[in-house]
């Protein structure tokens, strides 16, 4: 059967699993979840996912969800010891504080108010802009403190992916934050650096502004968390 990652085309999270395949240059067979048709909330995905969420990896018949540990799967059973994700105890421990950071700090601040307001009844408020500068400024200082070329050291990681997708969905809805220069620097020298990881990122930008400018409606969606919003007559 093989790797199959079921992945939603302008997902962070699922971008980010798409760039440890392309980087550690791992075969998967890619299968694009349409969001916008819920196919995610099927009981045929429950099976795979209760959460109901995107990204889920299936290695054979192993299901795992959650993007950061698709990610360290896919480093330590299909190329351990790579620098992506590395072994020393340290370096390891300021990755997994990196890929931890964005899901509890920025973007769990970020994507509120830059992918939420796409997709359902959420306001982009002053707010919620407090709160997308408040993990800016605390990722600035990381980058400040550690010095270094990338987010967790002077190679690339996997801690750069989802950090790289969540600051992609500001550029994206238009959010100015040229102010930071660390995380402009570190940003835009992955896009030089690393073109055909970026291209991932950039895809996917695309498709979040046309439908920032477009957006879907999907309250057939009935979804149990987050509260639909109809198209204006």
């Amino acid at each position: 059967m093989g790797l199959k990652l079921y992945s939603v085309s302008d997902g962070p999270p699922s971008l980010a699993c798409r760039q440890v395949f392309a980087a550690l240059d791992v075969p998967f067979e890619l299968v694009n979840v349409i969001f916008n048709n819920g196919e995610h909330m099927t009981d045929d995905y429950a099976k795979m996912n209760p959460q109901k969420e995107i990204p889920v990896l299936d290695d054979d018949g192993f299901f795992l969800s959650e993007s950061v540990a698709i990610m360290q799967y896919i480093c330590d059973k299909y190329k351990p010891g790579s620098p992506l994700y590395p072994t020393d105890p340290k370096a390891r421990a300021l990755v997994n504080h990196r890929l931890l950071f964005n899901l509890t700090t920025y973007y769990a601040n970020v994507a509120p108010y830059t992918m939420a307001p796409i997709f359902f009844a959420y306001e982009r408020t002053p707010e919620g802009l407090k709160r997308v500068h408040m993990a800016l400024e605390v990722f600035e200082t990381y980058l400040t403190r550690l010095g270094t070329s990338y987010a967790a050291g002077d190679k690339l990681t996997i801690a750069d992916f989802p950090l790289i997708n969540t600051t992609m969905t500001l550029e994206a809805v238009g959010v100015d934050f040229s102010k930071y220069d660390k995380i402009n620097q570190w940003y835009n020298n992955f896009k030089k650096n690393h073109p055909d990881l970026w291209k991932i990122s950039a895809d996917g930008m695309k498709e979040i502004k046309y439908f920032d400018a477009n957006p879907p409606d999907l309250s057939h969606l009935n979804h149990p968390i987050h509260p639909a919003r109809k198209q204006k007559a």
